[in-house]
């Protein structure tokens, strides 16, 4: 029984993590704005020293162990974003934040259209970056040609940093010009050591149709192509030019590219979750360049613990007024496993499919076949649109293609495809779609092909398939 004279003390909980702040600094390519980035990421890498070099691996780890109030996030955004506008947004989707965060990465949306919120730490981009400059040879200068908001571009700055070099900057907010990407490459050149260009596929086929710039970036020591997806043809004509191409496959969430040629940096793995007879399935990933977690409404997580925290810019919080309902939203098909604010091993369980095979020396080659949500089903049959697309752009005449499913009352979904003619190219869609039912199939051969200027892009130099679908069903 109770011992009546004895008094009962209440619990005091453990106060509340302190609230992060947000530091939004504007991206693009602009030379102020990659600047001034530049330096946001050399405080986070160094800690609190703008200068770059070897010191940031240094920062980052004096960083983890110390017992210091949390930095405020770094938050890369477009150069014309109007701030308050992005942090309405911040406001109704941030419910938490993980301790080990340092930047909150906007992704350019999915096929649903759907950015999510990466939370990247500083240590997972140095792991990146130096697996990066490991594989390709050692550090080196770095041609930065891509929006510094978006991760490619971002890696760029945070590989320079590691490395300690200066990137050049060719800007490219008022389009992309292959005779200014061909001088920045000369002004890197100049400097003597390793080159290294960033590039995503639509520019690099620009840059094919100059065979001055194709020239110059042939003396490069190495051309990373990501982004999107690289047509076989256009790294084919690529490397007769003498461009030492380099696939990578990445994401936001990986820090950028973390397989290149189908084969994984050091310290990442890749396996296949439920492959099928032929071994495709869906990929997973792992290692230490995985971001802290992807932050939703609704994702499991938000903290340490799970538990949801305010998260706050320099003024008023990001979580609404108090009391105010939080958005919810459903869990995005790419995710991490488990929670990457819990224990044990973690994996990034993508939304694309590939097929891993056994090479000579014991190493695996990774195929990426697409996204799982990109299979079109026509008739009964699925069609993967890269296989498809792959025909299309060895037909005469076409550089760029984009096939898509549209709705169909007699195949369920239609095949059909946007096709980019080459320069001075003469095609029209029907002759294309009887070549290429001449090398396909009923199932797999476009019902329609729409020739277009170009395609259109997300983010930086995704086809956008949502808008390619759109046009294909409006004609």
């Amino acid at each position: 029984m109770c011992d009546p004279g004895a008094v009962s003390a209440p619990v005091t909980p453990p106060p509340p993590p302190a609230p992060r702040l947000l530091r939004l600094v504007a991206g693009g390519t602009g030379a102020h704005d990659v600047a001034h980035l530049h330096d946001a990421l050399a405080e986070i890498l160094h800690g609190r020293s703008a200068e770059p070099g070897p010191t940031a691996v240094r920062g980052v780890r004096e960083r983890e162990g110390a017992a210091e109030s949390p930095r405020p996030l770094l938050v890369p955004i477009g150069p014309r974003e109007d701030p308050a506008v992005v942090r309405a947004d911040l406001a109704g989707r941030l419910d938490g934040v993980p301790e080990r965060a340092d930047i909150i990465l906007r992704t350019s949306g999915s096929t649903t259209g759907t950015a999510r919120l990466v939370a990247m730490s500083a240590a997972a981009l140095v792991a990146s970056a130096r697996a990066t400059h490991e594989r390709l040879g050692g550090p080196g200068t770095w041609v930065l040609a891509l929006p510094v908001h978006h991760v490619a571009g971002l890696q760029v700055l945070v590989r320079s940093l590691v490395a300690g070099t200066r990137p050049v900057v060719v800007d490219t907010t008022g389009g992309f010009d292959a005779g200014a990407l061909a001088a920045g490459a000369e002004r890197a050149l100049g400097r003597g050591g390793p080159v290294y260009v960033s590039l995503v596929p639509t520019q690099l086929l620009r840059l094919l149709a100059d065979s001055g710039a194709a020239a110059v970036l042939a003396r490069a020591s190495a051309v990373l192509v990501g982004g999107a997806a690289t047509d076989p043809a256009l790294l084919a004509r690529s490397r007769a030019v003498g461009i030492r191409a380099v696939t990578t496959y990445g994401m936001s969430e990986t820090g950028g590219g973390c397989v290149y040629d189908g084969v994984p940096l050091k310290g990442v793995s890749v396996r296949i979750e439920n492959p099928d007879e032929v071994g495709v399935g869906r990929i997973v990933l792992a290692g230490p360049v995985l971001a802290e977690g992807c932050i939703e409404p609704g994702a499991p997580g938000g903290g340490a613990e799970g538990a949801s925290r305010p998260v706050t810019d320099a003024g008023p919080a990001l979580g609404g007024p108090p009391g105010a309902p939080q958005r919810r939203a459903v869990r995005s098909a790419q995710s991490v496993r488990p929670a990457l604010f819990g224990a044990g091993p973690r994996e990034l369980v993508t939304a694309d499919r590939g097929r891993l095979e056994t090479l000579p020396d014991g190493s695996t080659r990774l195929t990426v076949l697409g996204r799982l949500d990109d299979l079109i089903v026509t008739g009964g049959i699925k069609v993967d649109p890269r296989e498809v697309e792959q025909v299309l752009t060895g037909l005469p005449g076409v550089a760029q293609a984009c096939v898509v499913g549209v709705p169909d009352r007699t195949w369920g979904s239609a095949v059909v495809a946007a096709v980019v003619p080459e320069a001075g190219a003469a095609v029209d869609g029907e002759g294309l779609r009887r070549r290429a039912r001449e090398r396909l199939d009923g199932a797999h051969a476009p019902k329609r092909i729409l020739v277009v200027p170009e395609l259109p892009l997300r983010g930086p130099g995704k086809t956008d398939r949502r808008a390619v679908a759109a046009l294909c069903r409006a004609v």
